[in-house]
């Protein structure tokens, strides 16, 4: 009689992803880590306001705290920029000739030139230096270079007192027009932090950027007249092609400081400035805050990761 093999029955199909997403669901988990929508993201980020300017702060007041001289460098250090600057633009190459109260102007353009300069070099390692941090706690990344960016806006603000000083040893009269400094330096910073977001993302993923930005930015220094008036060297081209000008004065960082320099000296007059430079000025601060941080936010989810 023959034997009749009956097949055993075959063992049930694993679960496939849309039953572990349901499962998930299910019991309220979600993915560790994943980006939330842009909303819910910027009010995590106002949520954290108190850590952003506390954690500034800290870092500010910790920055000098080996040196003797202590917080008195945060003064110190642009002032020496500028003096060295002097010293070879002003005198060996000549650049103050023609230039009214070429020491202010000198010292507002390496004090607001540095602002941009500390704000953009703190962003690009604003991850990738911070990697222990980023991977402990769970906060909007975006806090960071923001955080460094409010940093170098604390210090300048420092300098400003230093600027003041400068300014009045000088004869530069104080006048009506230096409110202008106000929305002229909340611009500036929107720029800073929306330039320092595209740079920290930049870094988190290629950590060699950060050496190769400080020769982009003495690049981008020479060109948007921190030692040197853009109106007076055309003057002495005139050789130049009729654009040349005209781009050099739409660079942010020129645009910024010579509004600044418009604010505080009164030598300095409006027929200096592009036209249109307020609106420009916030073109610039909308395109680089608002896209930055957008750019930002779509890689929330890699920031700490590999």
């Amino acid at each position: 009689m023959s034997q009749v093999l009956h097949t055993p029955p075959s063992a049930p199909a694993p679960p496939v992803e849309a039953d572990l997403a349901a499962l998930a669901a299910r019991h309220g988990l979600s993915v560790s880590g994943a980006r939330p929508t842009l909303p819910e993201y910027i009010r995590q980020l106002w949520a954290r306001r108190h850590f952003i300017t506390a954690f500034s702060t800290a870092k500010l007041t910790a920055q000098y705290s080996q040196a003797k001289l202590g917080q008195i460098w945060q003064v110190m250090n642009p002032l020496l920029n500028a003096a060295v600057y002097f010293l070879i633009f002003g005198v060996l190459l000549g650049t103050k000739k023609g230039v009214p109260d070429y020491v202010p102007f000198l010292v507002t353009g390496v004090f607001i030139w540095t602002f941009t300069q500390s704000s953009i070099l703190a962003g690009t390692r604003a991850i990738s230096g911070n990697l222990g941090l980023v991977r402990a706690l769970h906060f909007p990344r975006a806090a960071l270079p923001i955080s460094f960016c409010l940093q170098q806006l604390q210090q300048l603000l420092f300098s400003m007192c230093a600027l003041v000083v400068i300014l009045l040893c000088f004869g530069v009269p104080v006048a009506a027009s230096w409110v202008l400094a106000v929305p002229a330096l909340v611009l500036q910073f929107v720029f800073n932090a929306g330039v320092s977001m595209v740079m920290a993302r930049l870094g988190a993923k290629t950590p060699d950027i950060a050496q190769l930005m400080p020769f982009v930015l003495r690049t981008w220094m020479y060109v948007s007249g921190v030692m040197w008036s853009i109106e007076h060297l055309a003057s002495k081209h005139s050789d130049w092609p009729s654009w040349v000008v005209p781009v050099l004065q739409a660079n942010p960082a020129a645009i910024y400081i010579d509004l600044m320099r418009f604010a505080l000296i009164d030598s300095f007059h409006s027929s200096q400035l592009p036209a249109h430079v307020w609106l420009i000025a916030t073109g610039w601060a909308l395109l680089a805050g608002v896209g930055g941080f957008i750019y930002f936010w779509k890689a929330e989810e890699t920031y700490g990761r590999g």
